[in-house]
This record gives structure tokens, sequence and C-alpha cells, in this order.
């Protein structure tokens, strides 16, 4: 990202609320989660936002499959307790029972930047090939916070943002970065995902689109935004069984060369932190495969010391559709 005095108050980005400094948040909320005709029972999630955009209500369109029944519940959501001191971490899970299912895979992925001052009005990342059916899609919108649009794509999947936008510190609110999810997708050849910058049509955009096969259940979600070091560990998640864990790193220093290394055995598939000339927004992203229950974080090696917005999502098989029916910010 630009330094902040190469920006333009004409740029007309919204100051939004900024993480605070340390310690870890927690939120007690409603969720409405759903039971299929099976009467299984749907253990309720642990929805939450890193940092609350005021302005903005959540996307909470549903995830929809109508061959399905189903009948809705409202449940609770319960806080877990703080596991460690230092940075902002919150986490929340989706469990379904679900018929007999797959191990998940890493599928096709791909990651789109666009230099600041420089990119067209729509940001559209290169075509890969998707599965038809099955697979869990998660795409990021990071870059200036009045380009707010979830994305689309090529095969007319419902995007769902995941939590509330985490607005990165030092840069009095004009950048944040912004999570979502499809499960169970459709999808194909050509498959591809744009976002419409509509607030600022030239400004940066960082947009990595991946995609796990066979990954039917949200099992389990950690965002935390830890402060400036060359260490930068992830919040934990925790698995029932064989899951694909994706791991999202998004540095807030200024430069235009970083380093971002993943450890505890993920393995690094995009790669942006060397920077064009008028900088963008860095973004690194890791994957791990696991054979069995567990819990898992990973610890980002980072250069030069900064802190960085970081996501883990663990991914696991489901035969059903899972039935989102909303991710609930904390006001």
């Amino acid at each position: 990202m630009p330094d902040v005095a190469r920006r333009s108050a004409a740029e007309g980005a919204r100051t939004g609320p900024q993480p605070p400094a340390g310690g870890e948040i927690f939120f007690r909320e409603p969720i409405e989660t759903t039971t299929r005709s099976t009467n299984r029972a749907v253990p309720a999630g642990r929805p939450q936002s890193a940092v609350a955009k005021s302005d903005t209500a959540p996307d909470s369109r549903p995830v929809d499959n109508a061959a399905v029944s189903r009948s809705r519940r409202r449940m609770p959501i319960t806080h877990r307790p703080a596991a460690r001191a230092g940075g902002t971490l919150v986490a929340f899970a989706i469990a379904v029972s679900a018929s007999p299912c797959h191990a998940s895979t890493l599928g096709s992925h791909t990651l789109l930047a666009h230099e600041d001052g420089n990119g067209p009005p729509v940001a559209t990342t290169a075509a890969i090939t998707t599965a038809a059916t099955g697979s869990t899609l998660i795409a990021f919108s990071a870059g200036y916070t009045d380009n707010d649009q979830p994305p689309t794509d090529t095969h007319g999947n419902a995007w769902v943002r995941l939590g509330d936008p985490v607005f990165y510190r030092g840069y009095n609110g004009q950048f944040d970065v912004t999570a979502y999810l499809v499960l169970h997708a459709a999808g194909g050849a050509a498959h591809r995902v744009s976002v419409v910058k509509n607030g600022v049509p030239a400004g940066e955009i960082t947009v990595p689109f991946i995609e796990v096969r066979d990954a039917g259940l949200l099992q389990d979600v950690a965002v935390t935004y830890p402060e400036a070091s060359t260490s930068l560990r992830s919040g934990d998640v925790t698995t029932t069984g064989p899951a694909t864990l994706v791991a999202f790193w998004w540095g807030d220093a200024t430069g235009l060369h970083h380093s971002a290394i993943p450890g505890d055995g993920f393995t690094l598939i995009e790669n942006f932190v060397d920077l064009p000339p008028n900088s963008a927004v860095q973004c690194a992203v890791a994957v791990r495969e696991v054979a069995s229950a567990g819990t898992y974080h990973v610890t980002w090696a980072t250069s030069p010391a900064q802190g960085a917005p970081l996501w883990l999502f663990a991914l696991q098989g489901g035969g059903d559709a899972i039935f989102v029916d909303g991710f609930e910010g904390a006001g």
C-alpha cells in the first residue's frame, strides 16, 4: 500500500474504526442455522467481526439447494476462552451433519493484483478450471475501503461475506480486507471472479481466488491481526477429521519489497510481495492438508517486521450442501 502522505484526500475513502492495539475479542451473537429432514442436529458456529464496518450491513444471502428440504431454528453462539495475548483474534465454526464425504483437496487457484493508480475499474482474475460441483470457493477483496462491492463470478455463484472487513492499521481507515465464500459452488472451465471498484476505480486491489474441492463443510475459521513482528502467528483452528487448511497473510507495511514464508507444514501457493512502483496490496496464500482431527495454526516468517491481518480456514469434506443464513457482525 502507498505511504499515507502520497494519497490524495480527493480519493474519498471513508475513515473506519481501527483495530485495537492488543487483546482478543469474542462476540456472543445469534446465527440462523439449518437442520435437515433427517432431524440431525446442526451445531452453531461462532460468527465474528475483527473490526466492525459500521455503515455496511453484512451480506447474508443464503447458499441454497432446493433439492434438500430443510427447516430453520435459531441457535445461540457462545464465546470460547482467550487462547493467548496479543493481536485481535476472532474465530468461529460452522458444522453440519452430512452424508458420507470425500476428503477435501486443494483445487485451482489464482491471484489478481492492480497497481495503485493504474488499475481498470473492474478487477477480473485470470480464468481457472474448477470442479462442476462440490467445491468451496474463497475470495478476498483488499484495497480501498470505498471499493466495497462483493465479488461475482462467471458461473453465477452467490458470494457470502464472511464476517466484517478488517481495517489496516496506520492508514486512517482508507484500506481494508474482506473475505468471501461460496459453499458447494457451481464451477467449470474459464472460471473468473470479478470485483467492481465502485469507489476508487483506478485504485489498488488484490483478489486471491482459491478452490478447495470436495469441501462441503467450513469447520473452523480464525482471524487475527497481530502487532508488527518478524514472526506472525495465526489463530488456532480445530478439525474433526481430514481437512484442507488455507492461510492468508496480508502485510500492512509500506515499501515495495517484502517476504512472508509460512511454517508449520504449510506450502506457499500464491505470493505477491514484490510490489510495483506505485505500490499495491501485498498478499500470500498457503495450504496444508491434514489427515486427522486436531488443532492447527500457522506462523509466518515476515520481512520487514510488520503486522498483517491473518485468516486460517479449515475445510472438510461434506456430502450435502450447508445452508448459511448469515454472518452477523458485532454491531
